[in-house]
């Protein structure tokens, strides 16, 4: 059997950090062998209270992680995160710099004293004009052009899941991963700032190079110049919506044959691929007709054998009942402190043929306070002053 994908096994995470970019780092390195120790205030992280579409972010993000309660307003507080971090390879946030530093985590202070140490720090901005704002996932959507490109003209529209904030954590957790490479050859840790503004920046860079390179402003996506024939949404017979897709000259040809319209096939004016866009026009009613007298079934059966792209419209929670996505290793199972349990998606690859399994559970509020703390030799007392609880 092959063994198991832990190349951070070893690797000691701290992480303070709230939401989802900081989180989500903490989570990758994770999956990859990490131990990630979430320090969390007295009371909790205040992400474990959200609820509606907020309630997914702690566990989602906090799977697998120990939770450690620290007080960091007291003296005996900070002595202990001190002694934790002087422990770490790796420190994750995602606070201000100033808050940071009232909870004894200043970067430059950190910098200086433990010099082996990966600073990881997820912010809005990266350096520069915009440093101090204060960013949200939306927020950066509407000020990089994603959300225009994303909703029709004058309804500019966030992408619909916390995207950015995501791939602002894998971007934190890659460069981790290549600090703790360097580390092994110069001895010396790196302080990394992550922007969850230039994350967004490089999602929407190939509409910027168009501009570069054509000086045009794209549409957005709804209604953008199409560069293929077929690439639209249609209605079945049935009544359910599906994607069809005609990319190549092959495509184009077996889908017209499938659907029979052999007419558009031998249309002299459909003959070229330029033909078939510009004609679009009165090319995808003919289309949209032939595919409402089929079952969505059939035709994604028979799509899939043809090797044309094809996709019923799925809602998220379709997901959990997905066939490829229900294969070994494609769900992992997590408990909450409540004996609750939810199941969601491992990492996207593969390593000898087998998914990373990550995952986790999810620890109550300061679950791992005395076996982490006390492994680094505190007493009882001082884990007890150090949460707060001292009388």
């Amino acid at each position: 059997m092959t063994a198991e994908f832990a190349p951070l096994s070893g690797i000691r995470v701290v992480e303070m950090s709230h939401m989802i970019m900081g989180p989500s780092c903490g989570m990758f390195l994770g999956f990859l062998g990490a131990e990630v120790i979430k320090v969390e205030p007295p009371q909790g992280d205040k992400t474990r209270a959200l609820s509606g579409m907020g309630r997914p972010f702690f566990p989602l993000f906090n799977r697998g992680k120990r939770s450690v309660r620290i007080d960091t307003g007291t003296e005996a507080g900070r002595v202990a995160l001190d002694r934790l971090l002087a422990s770490a390879d790796v420190f994750v946030d995602n606070f201000r710099d100033q808050s940071l530093a009232r909870m004894g985590a200043d970067p430059d202070d950190l910098r200086r004293r433990f010099p082996r140490l990966v600073l990881a720090s997820h912010k809005g901005f990266l350096s520069g004009p915009y440093e101090n704002r204060t960013a949200l996932d939306e927020v950066v959507q509407m000020m990089t052009g994603l959300a225009y490109m994303t909703g029709p003209s004058g309804r500019p529209l966030r992408v619909g899941s916390s995207a950015n904030d995501i791939m602002g954590g894998l971007f934190g957790a890659l460069a981790v991963v290549a600090a703790l490479m360097e580390r092994e050859r110069t001895g010396q840790g790196r302080s990394i700032r992550i922007g969850l503004f230039e994350n967004c920046l490089l999602l929407v860079a190939q509409h910027m190079v168009q501009f570069e390179l054509e000086g045009v402003n794209p549409p957005p996506m709804p209604e953008r110049d199409f560069s293929w024939p077929v690439y639209d949404i249609f209605t079945t017979a049935d009544g359910e919506q599906v994607f069809v897709g005609a990319v190549t000259e092959g495509q184009w040809t077996a889908l017209c044959r499938h659907l029979g319209l052999t007419g558009l096939l031998d249309d002299p004016g459909l003959q070229k691929r330029m033909d078939q866009i510009n004609a679009r026009d009165r090319t995808i009613p003919i289309v949209a007709a032939a595919i409402a007298t089929r079952q969505a079934a059939d035709l994604g059966r028979d799509f899939e054998a043809m090797g044309i792209p094809f996709s019923p419209i799925a809602r998220p929670s379709d997901m959990l009942s997905d066939p490829h996505v229900m294969r070994e290793g494609g769900l992992v199972r997590s408990t909450l402190p409540s004996g609750e349990s939810f199941r969601a998606p491992s990492l996207p690859f593969e390593v000898d043929g087998r998914m990373v399994s990550g995952g986790g559970d999810v620890q109550a509020v300061g679950a791992d306070t005395e076996a982490v703390l006390g492994a680094l030799g505190l007493s009882p007392g001082q884990i007890a002053a150090a949460q707060g609880l001292a009388a």
